[in-house]
């Protein structure tokens, strides 16, 4: 048997295996499609044996399907703990709200052509991984729902709001304005683009405050 260090080290090397066959692949279905990106390719931008490629995945769909997973997952940890950090800050459940949208920003700015297939993606409803997509995308929308739902409770916002759309809402709003400030607007900053998303939902868009 391994010693719990060997296995360790084992996994590790694992992980950091199958993290480049994610971004290999998240950067080749970007480039081409789904369709048009082949293991062998996969496994060359990544470095490695194509075996490698079905040691780690069944098949290029298991691969793309944990892709999604993987990226929504690391999505959801940095919304949970934009809205954490805030609580212990002593923050309110807007600047929770506003703290999610910054570490959205980030993780997209980090991980744009994820982010690219993901809202893709999430159009398309004959694909295998599309069960998956939906519950993983749920798990992101609730902690957003946590946020507001708390809100409600506090008094801090109205009991006449929608909880799951307008968790939706947001979620979208972060998605769609950052893959548009990548895509044509690149020379725009980080916190220029937080500031504008920030106005909106504080609702300091009318020039009444």
């Amino acid at each position: 048997m391994e010693s719990s260090n060997a296995a360790s080290g084992g996994s590790t090397r694992r992980e950091a295996t199958r993290q480049k066959l994610y971004e290999a692949a998240v950067t080749l279905i970007a480039e081409q499609g789904f369709s048009a990106t082949t293991v062998d390719e996969i496994a060359e931008r990544a470095g490695v044996a194509k075996g490698t490629v079905y040691y780690n995945f069944a098949s290029k769909s298991v691969l793309f399907e944990e892709l999604l997973r993987h990226g929504v997952e690391l999505l959801t940890a940095s919304l949970r703990e934009a809205a954490e950090k805030t609580a212990r800050d002593g923050g309110t459940k807007v600047d929770a709200l506003d703290a999610m949208i910054r570490a959205g920003l980030v993780f997209i700015d980090r991980y744009p052509s994820f982010t690219q297939l993901y809202v893709a993606e999430l159009w398309r409803t004959n694909r295998a991984w599309q069960s998956t997509l939906m519950v993983v995308r749920q798990q992101a929308v609730a902690v957003v729902e946590g946020v507001l739902r708390a809100g409600v409770e506090n008094g801090e916002f109205s009991e006449e709001i929608d909880i799951g759309l307008t968790a939706s809402a947001l979620v979208g709003m972060v998605l769609v304005a950052a893959l548009d400030w990548k895509s044509f607007q690149a020379e725009r900053s980080l916190d220029d683009v937080h500031a504008a998303l920030s106005r909106l939902l504080q609702g300091r868009v009318s020039g009444r405050h």
